[in-house]
């Protein structure tokens, strides 16, 4: 069965390794069929919540700007990726702020598939509090279920991950939806 696969791309740097494994689960998931979006969080105009729970009764948030949308194409899909570099053992702030502001209609993102990837120059172990929290978010969506990760560890020049192992694991990630 064709699947919808949302790549949510959370690192403030074009090209860098986690578009690069993004990008390879994309080849991979299209290869067998599949349709892929990927957002460039950088590029969107999505501002941080509030906490004013405006969106309590209305389920839309008091703020304009482009997660309305963001968060509809997150509803709609089959599978969602979340893919951060690490920042001092946490996801990018572009992720956390995406994440913060689906608060509306969180509860409407349910029965979806989750693959997460993270980039980081540090090993597998220390990249566990930026999957916690990746899970944490996941944990509080009906029905979620976390399918598979990548622990891109050792990936910090630019280029690392177009000659690592992650990238092929990725690829077959994709396949494998």
């Amino acid at each position: 069965m064709k699947k919808s696969v949302l790549i949510l791309l959370g690192s403030p740097r074009k090209n860098g390794n986690s578009e690069q494994l993004s990008y390879a689960f994309a080849q991979g998931a299209q290869s067998v069929g599949h349709t892929t979006e990927t957002i460039y969080i950088q590029e969107k105009n999505i501002k941080p919540c509030l906490a004013c729970y405006g969106c309590r009764k209305t389920h839309k948030c008091v703020q304009k700007d482009e997660m309305d949308e963001i968060l509809n194409k997150m509803i709609q899909a089959d599978v969602i990726v979340l893919a951060t570099p690490v920042y001092f053992y946490s996801m990018s702030a572009q992720m956390k702020t995406l994440i913060d502001r689906t608060l509306p209609r969180y509860t409407e993102i349910s029965d979806k598939d989750f693959y997460f990837i993270a980039t980081a120059a540090d090993e597998k172990d220390l990249m566990e509090r930026t999957m916690d929290s990746l899970r944490g978010f996941t944990d509080c969506l009906p029905s979620s279920k976390i399918m598979n990760s990548i622990y891109g560890s050792g990936l910090y020049e630019k280029d690392d991950a177009k000659h690592s192992s992650q990238l092929q694991e990725a690829y077959k990630m994709g396949v494998e939806i």
